[in-house]
């Protein structure tokens, strides 16, 4: 049994990215999902699903799918995230302006609004 197994010690950073291509599969979900991992754009729970990739391939695990391609950001305004937000996620029970100030408070939290600011 390797000491990987026996939880003595953990593969190095480089060799979890590796094992992370190579059975296609996130570094947390490699470390067995210790952290609850969200978009740091736009705030969706991540799985492996919907984790963002980067050019080679590898995942980025601070952002989902749509809002990180091939090493770019897609929203490079926050009104343009929100009206994005605002027009897909509002409906008869979250209504538009509900939405707009849902999304207007919690973006700010996220690393990557707070970057650009």
């Amino acid at each position: 049994m390797s000491r990987w197994e026996t939880d003595e010690t953990i593969p190095n950073t480089d060799t979890l990215k590796l094992m992370s291509i190579l059975f296609d599969v996130s570094i947390n979900t490699l470390l067995d999902s210790p952290r609850k991992l969200i978009c740091q754009c736009c705030g969706m729970p991540l799985d492996d699903s919907t984790i963002s990739r980067e050019p080679d391939n590898s995942f980025n695990e601070d952002y989902c799918k749509w809002c990180y391609i091939d090493g770019k950001f897609v929203y490079e305004s926050f009104d343009e995230l929100l009206d994005f937000l605002v027009d897909h996620i509002s409906n008869e029970n979250f209504l538009p302006d509900a939405a707009r100030n849902f999304f207007s408070e919690q973006l700010p939290k996220l690393d990557y609004w707070k970057n650009k600011a």
